[in-house]
């Protein structure tokens, strides 16, 4: 194949490193006069007298319970209940304009924007807090989030994505980092493309440009674990990681993704893998790309990956890199890094925007690198701090990575931009804050060593800067506080998700043995195949969803006895056993396999099997009259509403039968769901509480949460008999079809009928938010009914 050449690597590199060179000069020149020192700190006496707290006030402020950042809706509300919120966010959005947007304070229209952005964002704070949402980052969050633009496609899109990505990554990446990266990356882009658009376009016009922006988003995103992690985490073999590299830079330098090739390695799996989700990202995003905007993208992305690949190449035991060596690859990495972001959405050029996120880069990597100096020494990597820390003592020549952050911070706010008093307000509110978390989460006595060790060339400039990290008060950062909430968020999911699938596979097995029904003496005298029948059916291997739901609602919620209730989960398979062997009769579904295994029809006959979903939902009365532990008034309720609702499924499945051949409307539909799926659903968390006698406000809202699971699990299960596996399933694909059947996705379509069941996803979340009991059991059994593959 003849690969048409997109860039001249070399020389791209050259000229990029020709101007990370000059600003390099100057950085060194201001760090070795040290000039930086009277500039800064004449801008920090101007900039204290905003942040330093009188001793008075500090006084009467004792004990007013300021909460800690991690309590992030109590740390909301504080701030909005002192006063305090507004200039929060105020300094937080103008942070973010300036580091991922490019973009000068003091230009009029920047202000604007600020300002609005300011003024949105407290709104959604406010009203979140009030109503105490939790869950910032849920999926039932950031799907309402996305209709309010009419981009729940590429959030359907992305969730399925995340999903894909966690269950793939290995496990030396850390999940919830992972899952943060990409979803700051894809706000980094959506942010880009707000700003590009501007606010007098048509609805559709919006719509269509953020869902691409989403799409832009994940797929850069996925660059920084599928690349840079992958490469740092030392996860593939040297021979593994010279192939890999090989791959990516043939691919930036062609336009063209190589075919794997043979893989020789451990990990080929895993490539397949990266490779296929790379070739994907690489191809769209070059896809919505044109001219010159492409080549741009080709060049930032080769400059940060070389610089990338230059900088791991180093190695902490060699001695004699000079200062260029170190610090060039961190300008241009850093740089590039965000110049992608605006050449992914083809943004108009603009020669002062890329100056400034040119310039800005290195502030931000050595702030990083400085928070995770020790992590990174003991990784063996080479960033300006490691390699000060090793070598500090033997090559006086150095420059002290520290003082040159300083430097930095007097270049950008005097040189860049123009000595912007905002500018300079918010820069040094970062730096103070990054210094006061570090010592936070170091703590005392490891952070004066350190300080000890880079501030001894100006120890009475360091005295300053000290005394504002002791004493400086408002100099935190929103994004820090979204960062921080995102990890707890995406750590505790994972923790509940991981509880919540043992949990299930654990009370799955326990139902499993007590679920036979054993034959009487009788049965062996006449050759009764009924409770054969019977046990083929239960021996098939289902979910046993209801059983269980009913096993974490009774045991854990209602504080039921678990010995108690074993009749009523017996009573639950039973009847819902019984239902499938209805439904899979040739006079209505005709099935052939269920669970994995022949249909009962197939295995004895039509006549045994209609008999034993009789003797089935008889076997489940009977045991719902053993529930003898509990008020015989609540047990006689329960067994009138197992009753009412086994006649109601029979209307359900009537309904689908004379649907047949019919197109039905979605009310219609929606109905008949409920009565086949959400009704046995409902009886799963129903039974329990009627046992407890529970009142009927927090009935209600089970019942509310039952009956968009229900819909929401039938839609999941049209979908999965379009696009699902046979091996997965247990059962065939293509049935509802073959059937002429009525579904979700005959009516509304693949998009439609995925955009349905995130609605009553949604619907459901909302609806526990009204139930008292601890509910996270029955959101993850929801996030599992539309996230399964089975």
């Amino acid at each position: 194949m003849i690969k048409e050449l997109t860039i001249n690597a070399d020389s791209c590199y050259r000229l990029a490193e020709e101007k990370a060179e000059q600003y390099f000069k100057i950085l060194y020149t201001q760090v070795t006069e040290k000039t930086y020192v009277p500039t800064i700190t004449k801008d920090i006496q101007a900039w204290k007298h905003n942040h330093l707290r009188h001793p008075l006030f500090s006084f009467f402020m004792r004990g007013k319970g300021k909460p800690d950042s991690w309590e992030y809706h109590k740390y909301i509300q504080w701030m909005n209940q002192s006063g305090k919120l507004d200039n929060y966010l105020d300094r937080s959005i103008a942070y973010i304009f300036m580091r991922d947007l490019g973009k000068a304070l003091d230009a009029p229209d920047t202000k604007t924007r600020i300002n609005k952005s300011v003024l949105k964002i407290k709104k959604h704070l406010i009203q979140s807090t009030k109503m105490d949402k939790t869950e910032t980052f849920s999926m039932a969050n950031l799907y309402r989030m996305a209709q309010k633009d009419g981009v729940e496609s590429a959030m359907i899109w992305v969730i399925d994505k995340l999903k894909t990505v966690s269950s793939n990554i290995p496990k030396e990446l850390d999940g919830a980092q992972v899952q943060r990266k990409i979803i700051k990356l894809i706000a980094g882009v959506i942010m880009q493309e707000v700003i590009e658009m501007g606010s007098d376009i048509s609805q559709d016009e919006r719509t269509r440009r953020l869902d691409k922006a989403i799409r832009l988003g994940y797929y850069y995103g996925l660059t920084y674990p599928f690349i840079d992690d992958l490469l740092d985490a030392k996860i593939l073999s040297p021979a593994e990681e010279k192939q890999y590299s090989e791959l990516i830079r043939t691919t930036l330098t062609t336009g063209i993704v190589p075919k794997l090739g043979v893989w020789r390695g451990s990990n080929k799996e895993l490539i397949q893998y990266i490779h296929s989700e790379l070739r994907d990202a690489f191809q769209y995003i070059k896809g919505q790309q044109q001219g010159e905007a492409r080549n741009y993208f080709f060049e930032q992305s080769y400059l940060f990956f070389h610089s990338q690949e230059v900088d791991r190449a180093k190695d902490l035991s060699y001695e004699k890199y000079t200062n260029e060596e170190i610090y060039i690859p961190v300008i241009l990495k850093s740089a590039s890094s965000r110049l992608i972001v605006r050449s992914i959405i083809s943004a108009t050029p603009n020669e002062d925007i890329d100056n400034r996120l040119f310039y800005y880069g290195i502030y931000n990597q050595l702030a990083d690198d400085f928070a995770d100096m020790f992590d990174d020494l003991e990784a063996g990597a080479v960033t300006p701090y490691t390699y000060y820390l090793k070598y500090h003592d033997k090559r006086p020549d150095l420059i002290n990575p520290f003082e040159l952050y300083w430097t930095v911070i007097s270049y950008l706010i005097h040189n860049v931009y123009r000595s912007d008093s905002k500018t300079c307000e918010i820069i040094l509110n970062r730096a103070i804050n990054g210094l006061k978390r570090y010592k936070e989460r170091m703590g005392t006595k490891k952070y004066n060593e350190v300080m000890e060790l880079l501030a001894q060339g100006h120890p009475d400039f360091n005295r300053i800067i000290q005394k504002m990290v002791q004493k400086a008060d408002d100099v935190d950062f929103f994004d820090k506080l979204l960062r921080d909430h995102m990890l707890t968020n995406l750590k505790n999911e994972k923790i509940e998700e991981d509880e919540f699938l043992t949990t299930i596979e654990t009370v799955r097995e326990e139902i499993n043995t007590i679920l036979q029904i054993p034959k009487s003496e009788h049965d062996f005298l006449t050759n009764e195949k009924i409770t054969d029948a019977a046990n083929y059916s239960l021996a098939g291997d289902g979910k046993r969803l209801r059983p269980v739901v009913t096993w974490m609602m009774g045991i854990h919620e209602f504080r039921l006895e678990q010995t108690a209730i074993v009749p009523l989960l017996k009573s639950l398979e039973y009847m819902h056993t019984a239902s499938l062997i209805f439904d899979d009769l040739p006079s209505q579904d005709n099935a052939n396999i269920r669970r994995g295994r022949p249909t009962l029809h197939h295995k004895y006959t039509s006549a045994i099997a209609e008999l034993t979903g009789l003797f089935l939902t008889q076997k489940a009365t009977v045991e719902q009259t053993a529930l003898t532990q509990f008020d015989s008034k609540a047990v006689l309720s329960l067994i009138q509403y197992s009753s009412q609702t086994t006649a109601e499924m029979c209307k359900g499945q009537a309904m689908d039968i004379d649907s047949k051949g019919k197109q039905l409307t979605l009310e219609q539909l929606n109905l008949m769901s409920y009565y086949k799926t959400g009704l046995a659903f409902e009886a799963s968390l129903l039974m329990p509480a009627i046992l407890a006698e529970a009142d009927e406000a927090k009935k209600d809202s089970l019942k509310q949460f039952a009956y968009h699971a229900g819909i929401a699990f039938q839609i999941k299960d049209d979908l999965l008999d379009v696009e699902g596996n046979l091996e997965r399933l247990g059962k065939p694909i293509g049935k509802d079809a073959e059937n002429n059947n009525s579904t979700f996705v005959s009516i509304l379509g693949i998009d439609g009928a995925r955009k349905a069941m995130w609605e009553h996803y949604c619907l459901g979340i909302e609806a526990l938010e009204l139930v008292p009991q601890n509910t996270t059991f029955l959101k993850h059994l929801l996030k599992y009914f539309v996230n399964r593959d089975h």
